[in-house]
């Protein structure tokens, strides 16, 4: 029995006020008035598609610490690398074996369940994960910036303690063109929403759905959860309508509180279905880009005593309230910025460099003396403990889940950060440990040497004359 295992999720707790959208562009577009109830997930500066999905997967993985996985996939449309494995970036980052395999999936915003039905459909022993992810930009002042927001989520997909069983799949594949973005584009350009309601979502859908329903010998009033990812906020309701299943059981698309998340919208909402589903509902999950995917599962058992490290939920409650229009603008690169002189530097990476360190900088793995015992942080030839000092006596030692404690802290208004001041300080790990470290995500008035702190991939650096993100871990003060 394939199905889903497990399920994680992350939010970017930034939520940008749609109010200060519509005002900011009211001069221009007085209409946007009608879209501005409510808030939309934003990225950090140090946020991207690899960061969410890091995070989304290790949400999914902590309450499945000994699963041994054989695939990662990563599904969006928004990859920070066009010619480069992202998800093997995110693999490391996980610590996950090597030998894993390891997939981009993209090109359309039905990326996740096409990618997500591949592993259902695998004939391979033991356990796999898809992550989707999503970070899209959108013009300033349009529907789009709006309606839409960032986001990923995880499932683990395998046939030992399944929390909902799959029961069925179809699909279809029907180049219908409702947006598109270009090679050189950096924006997506779309079509009229009523066409797009009448001739894609109401025609594609009805009909996957239906061969889906009659080959599981099931009626549409059997559906208790029914996710249908748009941005388009009528067209839930309608197709449910149109299909007969019952209206409660539509799975809201948040536009109020997160925004729609492109790829990882249908595997988010999946998520949030599991979240709530009772042994023995059934859900079915369809994803739409050119043509059409529906995948109906069904509760176990295990769903009910199955809790999430953090959920869509939690996801979404975790959150701190931006109103400030001009640093979404900026984060996004929607505006040219003096930076100054000190922003100005090479921020060239040494390939070679990067790789020799690459435990510390992807997977932040330091080293545990054989001798004594003794952990640090970066792992080096000789222990650090001065009753020791071994030689070569360090094994690989994760500091990516421990929790830690500010011994020193900075907050540097001339260093140079895209959200100024650059904090930044001595970080003390649980269990021994040190290593000077940035903060990200602090709030004025939030940090303090004793304050205790997690620690999460980010983006460290940019170097925009060669197209390079450097990744690295940060500190993120407990809430």
């Amino acid at each position: 029995m394939s199905g889903i295992t497990a399920y994680g999720a992350y939010i970017p707790r930034g939520r940008l006020n749609k109010q200060a959208i519509a005002e900011a562009n009211s001069w221009f577009d007085a209409s946007l008035k009608s879209l501005s109830k409510g808030e939309r997930a934003i990225c950090n500066w140090d946020e991207d598609v690899i960061t969410m999905a890091v995070e989304a997967g290790n949400n999914c993985l902590v309450s499945k610490s000994d699963v041994s996985l054989h695939s990662l996939y990563l599904a969006s449309t928004t990859f920070p690398f066009l010619d480069r494995q992202n998800s093997v970036v995110v693999s490391e980052a996980l610590n996950l074996d090597n030998q894993i395999r390891t997939m981009d999936i993209g090109a359309s915003q039905r990326a996740g369940t096409s990618a997500l039905i591949s592993l259902l459909e695998s004939d391979c022993e033991g356990s796999a994960m898809l992550v989707a992810s999503e970070h899209r930009r959108s013009k300033a002042g349009s529907r789009a910036e709006m309606q839409w927001g960032d986001a990923a989520a995880a499932v683990l997909v395998g046939s030992e303690n399944v929390i909902a069983e799959c029961i069925g799949i179809e699909t279809i594949a029907v180049d219908f063109v409702d947006h598109y973005r270009g090679e050189d584009a950096s924006f997506d350009y779309d079509w009229e929403e009523r066409w797009i309601r009448d001739e894609g979502f109401m025609k594609s859908v009805p009909t996957v759905v239906d061969k889906l329903l009659e080959a599981a010998s099931l009626n549409a009033e059997d559906i208790q959860h029914f996710v249908i990812p748009t941005d388009q906020a009528r067209n839930p309701g309608a197709i449910a309508k149109k299909l007969g299943i019952k209206a409660e059981a539509v799975v809201d698309n948040q536009i109020a509180q997160v925004g729609v998340a492109g790829v990882a919208q249908p595997i988010l909402l999946l998520a949030k279905a599991l979240e709530n589903a009772a042994p023995g509902d059934h859900i079915l999950l369809t994803g739409f880009g050119q043509g059409c995917d529906a995948v109906l599962l069904k509760a176990t058992d295990a769903v009910s005593t199955y809790k999430p490290a953090v959920g869509v939920s939690a996801a979404i409650d975790s959150r701190r309230e931006e109103t400030n229009y001009n640093k979404f603008l900026s984060f996004n690169n929607l505006v040219e910025r003096d930076i100054g002189k000190r922003g100005e530097a090479d921020k060239q990476t040494y390939l070679s460099g990067y790789n020799r360190r690459k435990d510390l900088l992807t997977g932040f793995v330091g080293g545990k003396c054989r001798e004594c015992g003794t952990v640090q942080i970066p792992r080096e030839k000789y222990c650090v403990n001065p009753d020791c000092n071994a030689l070569d006596s360090q094994d690989a030692y994760a500091f990516s889940d421990k929790q830690g404690t500010v011994a020193t802290w900075t907050a540097d208004r001339l260093t140079f950060d895209w959200s100024p001041p650059a904090y930044f300080g001595m970080v003390q790990f649980d269990g021994g440990g040190k290593i000077m470290m940035d903060f990200t995500e602090v709030e004025e008035g939030t940090i303090d040497s004793g304050s205790k702190v997690s620690v999460h991939f980010r983006i460290r650096q940019f170097d925009p004359a060669r197209g390079f993100r450097k990744y690295f871990w940060k500190a993120v003060i407990e809430q």
